[in-house]
């Protein structure tokens, strides 16, 4: 039985969920090479009996301070199709705000290239397909040119303060109840 196709916000959501997997968890980045590699994948080794984490503790901490922070959960897990442009628009910005504030805050970041987008760029052979992706009519061999789309980012230093001592790190944002 095939897949259903998932929602723009689905997949945006798991791009970002791969991210902190792929930056904090080297086992499960050498998982994705493999696949991006298109080599078969490994058998999970999880020890019977052991739950398995869904990703580490420091990721799992950074999307809770994006929702205490930007609400990111709230906006993501939201169906937003009944809204108007202007209401999507409006809690863009909220969230956009908080979540800026957190990622600034935990993460340094630079452009992989420092090209300016839309400039002429010449890739040369041997250039990293990890921090350079090919777009549009790729055939032949480096060296090739083409039209700068994204400069890309890298983390150029990681700021992550651990969950607090004792916290349950897979509660990303705790049930609230207002009293009378």
């Amino acid at each position: 039985m095939a897949e259903p196709e998932l929602s723009f916000f689905a997949r945006l959501w798991l791009a970002l969920v791969c991210l902190f997997r792929i930056v904090f968890d080297s086992p499960f980045a050498a998982l994705v090479a493999q696949v991006r590699e298109q080599k078969a994948l490994p058998a999970p080794a999880a020890p019977p009996g052991e739950p398995v984490r869904a990703a580490p503790d420091a990721a799992l901490h950074l999307l809770a301070q994006l929702q205490r922070e930007g609400r990111f959960i709230d906006f993501c897990e939201e169906e937003i199709a009944s809204f108007s442009d202007a209401e999507v628009g409006a809690a863009a910005r909220t969230v956009h705000g908080g979540c800026r504030k957190v990622l600034r805050a935990a993460v340094i970041l630079q452009p992989v290239r420092t090209d300016v987008e839309g400039t002429e760029v010449t890739v040369a052979e041997g250039f990293d397909p990890a921090s350079l992706r090919l777009t549009g009519n790729v055939v032949g061999h480096p060296p090739f040119r083409g039209t700068l789309r994204h400069h890309g980012w890298k983390a150029a230093s990681v700021k992550l303060s651990p969950p607090g001592a004792g916290q349950d790190a897979t509660v990303l944002a705790p049930a609230e109840v207002e009293l009378p």
